[in-house]
């Protein structure tokens, strides 16, 4: 609990954290975690987010089944953001995706935007 002293949250309280396959290294998803969801996280060895539009902890998988299992947790050098490690247990996209990353934007997406 030593760093945890240590992490910027921002004005809202929360830190984001970037959640990555700790086999392959494949970035899965980007939450927000406050302290009690970090607390929670580094207590259970499942990832625990705060949702931002509905106000409240989220234990990631808790209705889906989709589990993320904590295998490291490491902070950046800046201390504001999270990085995750986990093995996750079935997909972690809400859409049934792997990962939530799945659509490339190209220099084409910007064709034809003001």
């Amino acid at each position: 609990m030593r760093l945890i002293g240590n992490l910027k949250f921002n004005k809202e309280g929360l830190i984001p954290a970037i959640v990555q396959d700790a086999d392959t290294d494949e970035v899965l998803m980007l939450g927000y975690m406050n302290k009690e969801s970090l607390e929670l996280t580094l207590s259970s060895g499942e990832v625990w987010f705060y949702s931002r539009s509905r106000k409240e902890l989220w234990h990631k998988g808790a209705t889906s089944g989709n589990r993320l299992i904590v295998r490291k947790l490491w902070l950046d050098c800046d201390s504001d953001t999270i990085l995750v490690k986990a093995k996750p247990l079935g997909p972690v996209c809400h859409t049934g995706s792997k990962t939530c990353f799945f659509e490339e934007l190209t220099k084409e997406d910007l064709k034809g935007s003001p």
